[in-house]
């Protein structure tokens, strides 16, 4: 037996497509089974299951338990849950090897997918690629693995609450705040969660229903923090928090109502850190203002600049030692007293923790943060063929220039008032572009050379494609 996959759905950082066209029981199967094998060739251990809120979700995980006890891998099943809590079973339940999690994160009800972990490392690039090879040859061991359901939220909770430790809490009993769980995966851990939290906390869409009935799970689209902002203003709260589908990801309403986006959350995060942690290493991705990396130094930390994806991102923690990091799409690392795996949930209540040990309140630290205006990032379609040799052309003609570059992922140009960035996508036929400046002309000036560059290589920015 063999089996091929959807070309497409062999991401770079996940397996993703879209249920029933792209994506399928069989695929699912099909990735048991792989995954499976490397396991047990690699000496055994259980694989942890566990998957998200979508409609699709059972049938995928059924077919994926399949596909995994037919290899002969054991399997322990979490049942539904947040992406960080399989994260959190993975390194914490005794004799795993691995892990997958069924979830189409932060994308459209239709789509579905897999994040995988092995051995407590992010399983992603080459690897994900090579799992389409091994089926496609029918590489597969043969057995029949065992099958446990294990119960893991009343730990994971347990262990997110820990996040508060050293705070006093009657310091935190006038805390008022809102949590959106979209409707996704986050729900019955938030109110679990909240339950055991002094101060108010107010929960919006706990019910988790995988067609997603009131906004789209994706806190970096300004318009989805509509709901979570209404309830700051008519709750008279202090802040409020918004999750992807899997909450792998956060999103953060301060009490004005005003965004504060995933650097300016790190920007706080960090000033909590090298209080406690002088000199530490934080890391911000190459979409990331400037203001973050001026901050950690002039608070005696290191900041180094690093490629966008969150799989990227846990692998330079884990070589760089670095204690905090994080990314534009909302993806925030821990690593001081937490695993260096990115939960937006347990972000969250690191920046509870970060204005009570600064003593301020999480409007008053984004309101001490330089202004600056920034264009959202910008994704438009380039053939997946054009899109990287198109790259290479701007890095060329940049360095003969003598640019002022960092060439990691991309190109990220720097100028007096600003930088700007244009990189090829990881995860689709599209290009993307950003710019930063402290003025609205200075932006402009900025994009006309991103502009410029795109024209010399025979391109525009067209239509924005969607993630």
């Amino acid at each position: 037996m063999t089996h091929r996959f959807d070309p497409t759905i062999l991401r770079e950082y996940d397996v993703r497509g879209v249920f029933g066209q792209s994506l399928g029981a069989d695929d699912a199967r099909a990735i048991g089974r792989t995954f499976g094998t490397l396991v047990v060739r690699d000496g055994g251990g259980a694989v942890v299951v566990g998957m998200d809120g979508r409609v699709s979700s059972p049938i995928l995980e059924h077919a994926l338990v399949e596909g995994l006890v037919a290899s002969g891998a054991d399997v322990l099943r979490i049942g539904m849950g947040p992406t960080p809590m399989l994260y959190f079973a993975a390194i914490t339940l005794p004799g795993v090897a691995g892990g997958i999690q069924v979830t189409g994160s932060h994308n459209p009800p239709t789509h579905n997918g897999f994040k995988l972990v092995r051995d407590g490392q992010p399983f992603f690039g080459a690897a994900i690629q090579a799992l389409g090879d091994q089926a496609a040859a029918g590489d597969w061991t043969s057995g029949t693995g065992a099958v446990r359901q294990v119960a893991v939220m009343d730990a994971y909770v347990d262990r997110l609450l820990k996040g508060l430790d050293g705070i006093d809490r009657e310091s935190l009993a006038g805390l008022a705040m809102a949590w959106d769980a979209g409707n996704g995966a986050a729900g019955p851990v938030l109110e679990r969660l909240v339950a055991r939290l002094p101060g108010r906390h107010d929960v919006l869409f706990a019910q988790v229903d995988g067609t997603f009935p009131n906004h789209h799970p994706d806190p970096t689209v300004e318009e989805n923090l509509a709901d979570l902002r209404t309830a700051v203003a008519r709750g008279g709260l202090d802040f409020g928090v918004a999750f992807d589908g899997d909450a792998d990801r956060i999103g953060v309403v301060d009490g004005q109502g005003r965004v504060i986006w995933a650097d300016q959350l790190l920007m706080i995060l960090a000033q909590d850190l090298l209080a406690r942690h002088p000199g530490a290493l934080v890391l911000g991705d190459i979409k990331t203002g400037r203001a973050l990396f001026e901050s950690v130094r002039a608070l005696g930390g290191r900041a180094e600049m690093w490629k966008s994806g969150h799989s990227h991102m846990k692998a330079r923690l884990r070589e760089s030692g670095a204690l905090l990091a994080g990314e534009m799409s909302g993806h925030v690392f821990l690593a001081d007293d937490w695993y260096g795996f990115d939960d937006g949930i347990y972000a969250a209540i690191r920046l509870i923790a970060a204005a009570a040990r600064l003593g301020r309140s999480v409007s008053d630290l984004r309101s001490a943060m330089p202004e600056t205006v920034a264009t959202p990032e910008l994704r438009f379609a380039v053939d997946e063929a054009r899109k990287f040799a198109a790259m290479d052309e701007v890095k060329a003609r940049l360095e003969a220039q003598g640019a002022d570059m960092v060439a990691i992922d991309g190109v990220r140009v720097t100028a007096p008032d600003g930088w700007w960035l244009l990189r090829a996508s990881h995860t689709q036929a599209a290009l993307v572009a950003r710019a930063e400046s402290e003025t609205e002309a200075g932006l402009a000036r900025l994009m006309q050379q991103v502009d410029a560059q795109l024209a010399l290589s025979g391109l525009a920015r067209g239509p924005q494609a969607g993630h």
